[in-house]
């Protein structure tokens, strides 16, 4: 019997897993991925150093190979793309349409205000734009106001401004990490619930069958707005989950999302209204698709690849006991990687590190998902040392540097 093939956009480090899983199933893979030395060309049967934005390319690979599915594992920019080559070639695939508006936030917010969801006042515009002209835009919103990006993920090129004095820098910020050159500015949610709702969620057939929601640790103890790690359970209530639940359901329904993972982003504000910050039609970064196969029992990496193949995922999610968080190892300063320091209050619970960095690579000053030392997998017995110890891991958990 021939050996079917998937394609696998994305060959990182957090994207190894996807790679292996299709190895483990038995599939011959085969990867696009535009960097000379990303790990995944060394595990999978065919390379092809191409952009996994590049469609023309994606698709004219895909179809030269016969591939049976293609799977944008935890890639943003990849997942468009994906759903573009798989709909030609009658491929697995969501609607393009509704990946299309899950991967570029003005899109999104139009959406959500269209189909009476909860959605904060936005305003888009270039980086270009005149300055008097955004500002006499902005007088009608309430302060403070985010400015970020339309198209990139991990918190990249993000800015909080409490008034206007600092707009042009956010601006020039912003667009140092967009690649369609759309920046929006919306209003900041003031949070009921303290902490942002992330994690991801997988559906199967048009219907949620996992929910993963986990509570976001922000780094600089709470100040910033790049998440360094999430933690199950939330410490929501019952009647919050129960609303955040039905509305994730019904955005999938509002889309026609027919399967695979998503990652999710969700603001309760002082009413308990659900906000959607963020739906990314893929697999979460940060290995949360990792932390919730732990928390679960199962493992989505493979049911990911399973649904992208046309098969069932075989997901039989059932909660295990205790707390289980993750924590994204980084660093305020730039350095050269000298190894890690584990405080032994916390070392015991700590069950899997994935540490990226070797001694003597370089360290760059964390402002993104992208510049981080690696991951670290954490089991608490009881929300009680959780909430200890898991809100001190920036002291704790430490990369030395020299």
């Amino acid at each position: 019997m021939t050996q079917k093939k998937i394609l696998l956009l994305g060959g990182s480090a957090q994207q190894l897993v996807a790679i292996r899983a299709a190895k483990e199933l038995g599939y011959y893979t085969v990867l696009c991925d535009y960097l000379p030395d990303n790990p995944g060309q060394h595990e999978v049967d065919k390379f092809y150093q191409v952009s996994t934005t590049d469609v023309e390319s994606v698709y004219n690979i895909a179809h030269k190979e016969g591939v049976e599915g293609v799977l944008a594992y935890a890639s943003d920019p990849a997942a468009l793309p994906a759903a573009i080559v798989c709909e030609r070639l009658g491929l697995p695939t969501n609607p393009v349409k509704s990946v299309e508006i899950l991967g570029l936030k003005h899109k999104f917010r139009k959406f959500l205000s269209e189909n009476g969801f909860a959605c904060p006042k936005m305003v888009t515009f270039g980086p270009d734009v005149e300055i008097e002209w955004l500002e006499k835009q902005l007088k009608s919103f309430t302060f403070p106001i985010i400015v970020k990006p339309t198209d990139s993920s991990g918190s990249k090129g993000v800015t909080k401004l409490s008034d206007m004095e600092c707009l042009s820098d956010a601006i020039c910020y912003a667009d140092g990490y967009s690649r369609n050159k759309i920046i929006i500015a919306e209003e900041f949610i003031e949070r009921g619930f303290p902490h942002v709702i992330g994690g991801d969620i997988f559906v199967e057939d048009g219907k949620i069958i996992l929910f993963g929601e986990m509570a976001c640790l922000r780094g600089n103890q709470g100040r910033s707005l790049i998440p360094i790690g999430e933690k199950k359970p939330t410490g929501l209530n019952v009647s919050q989950i129960s609303s955040i639940r039905l509305e994730l359901q019904r955005i999938v329904d509002a889309l026609g999302i027919c399967f695979g993972e998503m990652n999710i982003e969700i603001l309760l504000d002082k009413d308990d209204n659900v906000h959607f910050l963020e739906l990314g039609p893929r697999a979460g970064g940060n290995m949360i698709p990792i932390q919730l196969s732990d928390a679960f029992g199962v493992d989505l990496p493979k049911a990911n690849v399973l649904v992208a193949m046309g098969k069932k995922s075989n997901l039989n999610p059932v909660e295990k006991d205790g707390c289980f968080c993750h924590y994204v190892v980084h660093s305020d300063n730039d350095g050269i990687f000298r190894g890690m320091s584990y405080s032994q209050e916390i070392e015991p619970y700590i069950y899997r590190k994935c540490i990226y960095k070797h001694p003597g690579d370089n360290v760059e000053a964390f402002d993104g998902a992208g510049k981080a030392v690696g991951i670290v997998f954490l089991h608490f017995p009881d929300v009680e040392t959780m909430n200890r110890l898991y809100p001190l891991s920036e002291k704790l958990i430490i990369p030395e540097l020299l």
